[in-house]
């Protein structure tokens, strides 16, 4: 019913979907209670063409600019009814964007590619322990050593933790605040670079996330991205398109939810017909389709004001909260439609209502995206 989408959309939506139906959906399940997915789904989803939306043709990508055609695929990946998934195999998309923008020629040349192509993994680093959403604050430090820095702190909460090959590292190299702030491409077999166990998560369980430690690990100086304590900038300009893509998530969580609710509403019986068939069950199908669709046409408006070149931040974060807010409110009531069946592992809106808790935290959360729209409207 969107007018925003191309033909070429369309296209790339198929491709995403045939994608999903023939490496995705059969496996999904047992993925998720392994806790993880297979490696070599990276270098299908690279070989889909999947991977590269929205980088620079010369590395490998698509294309920048097209922000519907990262919709598009986005929402059939979530179709994968898995938010780990898509989160673990898009941990790219967070932590290769300032490399592709602001790192040295050379040092982009040799790392983008092989990640697009799904040969290499991705992540992005910045949450630190007891740090949360104080991002200025930050307090793994690098001090220069002739021509490396040398690195010294802790991660945690890092998606594509374990298993990533490049991880873009927030640290400190000037002083306290923002200001100090620079990032740092690290790879997994540098000196004084290693993960800790998998963290177990309420939700999305086939991502793998875990904790970065840096004891005196050396990170030779070209592999700065950007200019020395100008790494603040580059974070804030990353959480647009992250926000964007969180809301995105949600909406679709939601979405697959309802969608779940309506077939079960009318095929389950009770009390001699079908479930639907009760004014309270179709009120309440009625209210989660009215929210869906707001969430996500407001959010194709937010996307289409990036695409028109904005910054729409407060518009943003409004399209976050409130696709957030409406898929926990969505998933819980597709739980309550199934019942005691909505609490089982085998249903699909069981692992929804655990994946959507996430979305109110990742990015930013709820009270931090708050605080930011009461600046914009100059509360």
């Amino acid at each position: 019913m969107s007018d925003y989408f191309n033909d070429i959309h369309d296209q790339a939506r198929l491709s995403a979907r045939k994608f999903v139906a023939t490496h995705v959906l059969p496996f999904i399940d047992d993925w998720e209670e392994a806790g993880e997915f297979p490696r070599d789904l990276y270098r299908k989803a690279g070989d889909a063409g999947l991977l590269g939306i929205g980088f620079p043709e010369a590395l490998g990508g698509t294309g920048e600019g097209d922000i519907f055609l990262k919709v598009a695929v986005s929402e059939e990946l979530m179709r994968s009814t898995s938010g780990g998934l898509v989160a673990g195999l898009g941990s790219l998309d967070i932590g290769l964007p300032p490399v592709a923008k602001w790192a040295k020629p050379e040092i982009r040349n040799q790392i983008v590619p092989p990640v697009l192509r799904g040969e290499k993994i991705a992540a992005l680093a910045i949450t630190e322990p007891g740090g949360g959403s104080d991002v200025a604050n930050l307090r793994t430090r690098a001090v220069r050593d002739g021509d490396h820095f040398i690195v010294n702190g802790s991660k945690t909460f890092i998606t594509s933790g374990i298993r990533a090959d490049h991880y873009t590292v927030a640290v400190r190299t000037g002083g306290e605040g923002h200001g100090g702030i620079s990032l740092l491409l690290i790879d997994r077999d540098m000196p004084g670079f290693a993960t800790g166990k998998k963290l177990r998560k309420m939700g999305w369980w086939a991502s793998d996330t875990a904790e970065l430690f840096f004891e005196d690990c050396r990170v030779p100086a070209d592999r700065l991205i950007g200019a020395e304590n100008a790494g603040f900038i580059a974070i804030m300009s990353n959480f647009l398109a992250e926000r964007l893509m969180l809301a995105i998530m949600a909406y679709m969580t939601a979405e697959i939810a309802l969608e779940a609710s309506l077939a079960y509403a009318n095929e389950r019986k009770a009390f001699g017909r079908n479930i639907a068939g009760f004014q309270v069950t179709r009120h309440k199908l009625v209210d989660m389709a009215t929210q869906v669709d707001v969430a996500r046409e407001y959010t194709y408006r937010c996307a289409a004001l990036m695409q028109a070149g904005k910054n729409p931040v407060k518009q943003v974060a409004m399209a976050k909260n409130f696709a957030v807010d409406v898929c926990e409110q969505v998933t819980r009531e597709a739980v309550q439609i199934h019942g005691g069946m909505g609490y089982m592992r085998e249903s699909v809106v069981e692992r929804l209502y655990r994946d959507a808790k996430i979305l109110s935290i990742g990015g930013g959360t709820t009270e931090i995206m708050k605080e930011l729209i009461a600046k914009q409207i100059k509360l």
